[in-house]
């Protein structure tokens, strides 16, 4: 049912017939976000609780392998509605990282807006493993808490990536953005930056609790290494 009613002001993604096209969803489907964001914080909530022996060795360890920066690192991402708030992550680069980071734009491997190197090296040694596993990624679930971040949904980009979204683009942000989705079960750093969008727009079509159920299984066989992650 809530397929034919998910966006009240556009045409459907079936009927687009290219980057032209623009589309910009205005009212999505309120029950299903209103189911949505009770799972997230159920989840997020049951997931601090049984992850918190890891959440405690992994602050140990990276306080061990470099005792001058913070366990957590906050950064700065763009979600719904391109409204700004603060990421976390478990810190696996430098304490200037982000200092470091426009002498390395230029080695950029992934083409579009979006900067990835398999061999940064301002990633810490503990920082290598926790990014290998995805276990850097699990204080997101405190965003989820505070409602910035769903347990699925589109990658939340950095400001300096969307100051190069086109319209196109920027139809990713009609959403919240997740701690996983389409693109980390997807090959992850093996796709790009325009395969990435496409798989924004394939789950917003799609949009359901079933696929958000498929995508969060999918996603634990990340959490085991995946050769893709760096």
């Amino acid at each position: 049912m809530y397929r034919t009613e998910l966006y009240s002001e556009m045409e459907t993604f079936k009927g687009m017939k290219s980057k032209q096209d623009i589309r910009r969803p205005v009212d999505l489907y309120k029950p299903y976000f209103k189911v949505k964001r009770y799972i997230d914080v159920v989840g997020a909530l049951v997931g601090l609780i049984i992850l918190a022996p890891i959440f405690f060795m992994v602050a140990l360890l990276i306080k061990l392998d470099d005792p001058r920066g913070p366990v957590f690192f906050k950064q700065q991402r763009i979600g719904k509605g391109e409204i700004g708030f603060g990421m976390f992550k478990f810190r696996s680069m430098c304490v200037d990282a982000e200092e470091k980071l426009a002498a390395l734009l230029e080695e950029n491997e992934i083409e579009g807006a979006m900067f990835k190197m398999k061999d940064d090296p301002r990633i810490t040694r503990i920082g290598k493993i926790i990014r290998k596993t995805s276990i850097d990624e699990l204080p997101q679930l405190y965003n989820v808490l505070r409602g910035e971040m769903s347990l699925v949904g589109p990658r939340p980009p950095l400001p300096r990536e969307v100051e190069q979204y086109t319209d196109y683009d920027k139809q990713r942000l009609a959403i919240t953005p997740g701690c996983t989705g389409l693109w980390q079960i997807s090959g992850r750093n093996n796709v790009g930056f325009e395969e990435m969008v496409e798989l924004d727009m394939q789950y917003i079509e799609s949009i359901s609790l079933k696929k958000d159920f498929e995508i969060i299984f999918k996603t634990f066989s990340v959490l085991f290494g995946d050769d893709n992650a760096y």
